[in-house]
């Protein structure tokens, strides 16, 4: 039977990135931390993506540990930004090409300015989505970086 392969996978791939990929079952939305007891990894290294939009209108990117919350001040401050909020998530798919709990920084519609929470070098591969869910990448942030590119920022509590 032939593996199932994600855009994410496909594009990485591309890049000639190492990579490993983690699954769990995708009848359902999980959460996070669900999904990090499924594939039995640390939830401070398992991701999630979030899209926000700032004050100028620019969208951004920002990947976190699915055991934090994104800190909106650490996020503006990142940017540049007077102020971030969040997408709406019925404006995820049309701006992104991604369901919610499928979102992955790599392969979106458009590329947006991307932030990754300082606490991904803690680690010598975090783990996010790979673009659908039920299916997780795991790699290094050097590899990460031959796919896109990324600014390492504080942005939790």
């Amino acid at each position: 039977m032939k593996k199932e392969r994600t855009n994410v996978m496909r594009l990485l791939d591309a890049c000639n990135a190492e990579f490993s990929e983690h699954t769990y079952p995708s009848d359902t939305a999980y959460s996070g931390m669900e999904i990090a007891r499924m594939i039995g990894q640390d939830p401070d290294r398992v991701f999630k993506t979030l899209v926000t939009v700032g004050a100028s209108n620019e969208h951004y990117v920002f990947v976190i540990p699915v055991s934090s919350e994104l800190n909106l001040k650490k996020a503006a401050r990142a940017a540049g930004e007077k102020n971030i909020v969040m997408i709406k998530s019925r404006e995820l798919l049309p701006l992104t090409g991604y369901v919610h709990g499928g979102c992955s920084p790599i392969g979106m519609k458009k590329f947006f300015t991307t932030f990754i929470d300082e606490s991904a070098i803690l680690f010598d591969t975090i783990i996010f989505s790979a673009g659908k869910i039920g299916f997780q990448v795991e790699i290094s942030l050097d590899e990460l970086r031959k796919a896109i590119d990324f600014t390492l920022a504080e942005l939790t509590e």
